[in-house]
C-alpha cells in the first residue's frame, strides 16, 4: 500500500528521514506544488491531491501544515487512514491568537526571513542530534519565501470543521506551535516537541505502524468479503446452470 507523505511549512520530505513503515507498504513524499495567487488551503489540497493513485488503496501522513492537507484530501477522497503529526484536523483546533494575527494582519508585516532566522536558532538550541539540526537548518534554508507567505495566510483563513473518517492525531505534550491545550489528539507523545518527527521518531515509527496495519486489516477484510460473494456467486451459478 502506497503512504503518501506530507511535510509541514518551511520543510520538505528530508523531515521523514527517520521513519520506517512496515513490510507491504511504501514511503510516496508529496512534494510541495506551485501555489496560485489567493489560493485556500483546500483548493491547494485538492490539486496536490492529483499526484495520489486513488485506484489503489493508500494512506495519507502528514506534519503540521501537511496534516492540515491530509485532512482536506481525506475528505475529498477515500484513504484507508489519515495519521496527523503535530497537526489538527479543523480550524477550531488552532490557537486562538493564530486567529487574532489573522484578523489584524500580523502574518502580512513580518518579515519572513526572520521567521527563517527564528526558526534556525531555535533548532541551535533544541536537543536534537548535531546531524538532525544541520538538516533543519538546511530545510528552513531552503523554503520559499512566495510559499512560506502564502502558506502563512492560507492557514490563517482555513475554514475546516469536518473531521473525517479513520483519522488519527499524533500530538506532543510540549507542542510549542500547536499547543496541545487547544486540541483534541487521539494519541499523545510526553514530552514531546513539535519536531517529535525527527527527535521522538521511534515512537512515533510505532504509532504509524500500528496505525497502518489496523487499517490494511480492514481493508484486507474487506476484500475477503468480496472474494467469498464473488465466488459463492460463480459456485452457484455454476450448479444452476
Amino acid at each position: 500500500m502506497n503512504v503518501y507523505f506530507i511535510s509541514g511549512l518551511a520543510a520538505d520530505s528530508r523531515v521523514f528521514k527517520h521513519i520506517r513503515l512496515p513490510e507491504g507498504f511504501d514511503i510516496v513524499h508529496l512534494h510541495w506544488i506551485p501555489h496560485q495567487q489567493k489560493e485556500s488551503l483546500r483548493s491547494y489540497s485538492l490539486r496536490l491531491a492529483s499526484k495520489i493513485n486513488a485506484d489503489e488503496p493508500f494512506a495519507l501522513v502528514g506534519l503540521s501544515m501537511g496534516g492540515m492537507i491530509a485532512t482536506e484530501i481525506a475528505r475529498h477522497h477515500a484513504p484507508e487512514c489519515t495519521i496527523l503529526l503535530s497537526s489538527v484536523p479543523t480550524h477550531q483546533q488552532l490557537p486562538g491568537y493564530f486567529k487574532m494575527a489573522y484578523r489584524l494582519g500580523l502574518h502580512k508585516i513580518v518579515p519572513v526571513q526572520l521567521l527563517k532566522s527564528a526558526s534556525i536558532y531555535k533548532r541551535v538550541l533544541a536537543p536534537d542530534t548535531e546531524e538532525d539540526k544541520l538538516v533543519l537548518k538546511q530545510v528552513i534554508r531552503d523554503s520559499d519565501p512566495a510559499f512560506i507567505r502564502w502558506a502563512m495566510q492560507a492557514i490563517l483563513s482555513w475554514d475546516n470543521e469536518v473531521i473525517p473518517s479513520g483519522l488519527w492525531q499524533v500530538h506532543g505534550s510540549r507542542d510549542e506551535i500547536l499547543p496541545l491545550k487547544f486540541t483534541r489528539p487521539t494519541h499523545i507523545i510526553d514530552k514531546a516537541n513539535h519536531l517529535m518527527i525527527m527527535s521522538r521518531a521511534e515512537e512515533l515509527n510505532n504509532f504509524i505502524s500500528g496505525f497502518l496495519l489496523q487499517c490494511a486489516g480492514k481493508t484486507i477484510g474487506i476484500y475477503a468479503v468480496w472474494a467469498f460473494c464473488v465466488t459463492s456467486a460463480w459456485n452457484v451459478s455454476r450448479t444452476t446452470i
